[in-house]
């Protein structure tokens, strides 16, 4: 599976270089497609990824890239850890039987309103932790990204000018 993934990220990054943008337009792109693939704003990250790319008239397809660099299986511990990270920041403290409360919440079907009262009762006191938390981790990710991006795109590129020269 991981090969699987590889391979995908991959392809998904070649299609980079079929662009006619510069290196730091489309290294840009992706940095936004980053931050909103991280920001608190899950749900809505997509669209307000291509929202953005359109109003900066920056690669669409790179822009797409970043946001789905958050795969599936960071997702969870992604948001676990820049919530406590927000929370520490915000001198948060856990509530006292916080986890006695999660445990209980599954003890209901996600498909009864009792379930979902009881999730916005638990996670309402982490609205600010995960918002301050996860626009920090954004902005760390997309900063690092960027320069990551730019490296790769040019090395790529160089590499295919090299091999578009050889084979004149």
């Amino acid at each position: 599976m991981i090969h699987l993934t590889r391979r995908l990220v991959r392809r998904w990054l070649d299609t980079l270089l079929h662009i006619d943008d510069t290196p730091e337009r489309t290294s840009a792109a992706f940095a936004l497609g980053v931050f909103f693939g991280f920001s608190p704003f899950l749900g809505f990250h997509t669209l307000l990824a291509v929202i953005f790319a359109f109003l900066l008239n920056l690669n669409r397809v790179a822009v797409i890239l970043g946001v789905y660099s958050n795969l599936p299986w960071i997702i969870g511990p992604y948001y676990a850890l820049v919530t406590m990270g927000g929370g520490k920041i915000l001198g948060y403290k856990v509530p006292p039987g916080f986890k006695l409360q999660i445990a209980s919440l599954f003890e209901h079907s996600a498909f009864e309103g009792e379930f979902w009262h009881r999730l916005i009762t638990i996670l309402k006191p982490l609205f600010w932790p995960y918002t301050v938390g996860s626009l920090l981790g954004a902005v760390l990710l997309s900063l690092i990204a960027y320069p990551l991006a730019l490296a790769f795109v040019t090395s790529r590129r160089r590499i295919h000018d090299i091999m578009q020269h050889h084979h004149k």
